[in-house]
């Protein structure tokens, strides 16, 4: 085996201690088990490889993304197996164990004023790729990132289940988890709700976006969203602290908010099976106040 035979295949656990109603389950799909730590494992794994089998980059190439975190590192370590430079544009509030672990694989980070926000670093990477010809992977407009979901963490839950899920929960930042996880599993079962999460206006949830319309990801379609439920920063915060206290599952802020938003749709049923991603693990928020 290989690393990138490691991407995918994540366990899910039942919510056992927070309580939800006796006929209503809820299981958290682990995504932290990835070797990267986190749900895009799978995205740079398909974007880099579709690139690769497409001839758009070859080894030696400079690729460049922007990125709040946990594309990055999976993309600086898919980038160092495959022999690619790897240029990373961030905010500079990102915590520093993102910072450092994406260096850890050999990528050169270049920070942006957190005031601008990703969508200022996403113009900085376009225009370093048309300045200096680097590719850009671009996760927002790349079908890669939600094929590698229709493909992989959509037939798991539908498995993992045995076709039971109600509903399926996600955050959206990319939305490329949840475009193509609801790809799959509408196509098993047209009944199965799909449920995204976004933040509260004013709320700065990692992981979790609200976009301005001009930089709405172009592989977002919300008629592939059943429902949207907003969840505020301090739920985000009070669930993932939950989640680490009583389940024993050690998670990030958006992953928090994902249980939270599925926690309120399971006040909405009488009955039903509902899987949420639990987006990535939680020691990259130790430097953060997440966890004081």
């Amino acid at each position: 085996m290989n690393i990138e035979d490691l991407i995918g295949n994540t366990p899910m656990v039942k919510l056992e201690k927070i309580p939800v109603k006796k006929d209503v389950t809820i299981f958290c799909k682990l995504e932290g088990h990835n070797p990267g730590g986190s749900v895009k494992d799978r995205a740079a794994l398909g974007m880099i490889n579709g690139a690769l089998e497409r001839g758009d980059v070859k080894p030696g190439d400079t690729l460049v993304e922007a990125t709040s975190g946990n594309t990055g590192i999976a993309l600086a370590m898919i980038a160092a197996m495959k022999g690619l430079k790897m240029k990373l544009i961030m905010p500079e509030d990102a915590t520093e164990e993102r910072i450092k672990s994406m260096k850890a694989f050999g990528a050169e980070v270049i920070l942006t004023p957190a005031e601008k926000t990703i969508e200022y670093s996403r113009d900085l990477a376009e225009e370093m790729a048309e300045e200096h010809g680097y590719f850009q992977l671009n996760q927002f407009a790349n079908p890669d990132n939600y094929k590698m979901h229709e493909q992989t963490t959509g037939p798991e839950i539908w498995r993992d289940t045995d076709g039971r899920i109600t509903h399926f929960v996600s955050a959206m930042g990319t939305t490329g988890t949840i475009m193509g996880v609801s790809r799959y599993l509408k196509s098993q079962n047209p009944d199965v709700q799909i449920v995204g999460t976004q933040p509260t206006e004013g709320s700065s949830i990692p992981g979790i976006r609200r976009w301005s319309p001009e930089f709405l990801p172009d592989i977002f379609d919300a008629d592939r969203v059943d429902q949207t439920v907003d969840v505020s920063q301090e739920e985000s915060t009070k669930m993932a602290r939950r989640m680490a206290k009583e389940e024993g599952i050690f998670a990030g802020m958006s992953s928090g908010g994902a249980l939270a938003a599925a926690l309120k749709v399971a006040d909405q049923i009488d009955e039903g099976v509902i899987v949420c991603i639990t987006c990535d693990r939680g020691d990259r928020y130790l430097s953060s106040p997440l966890f004081e």
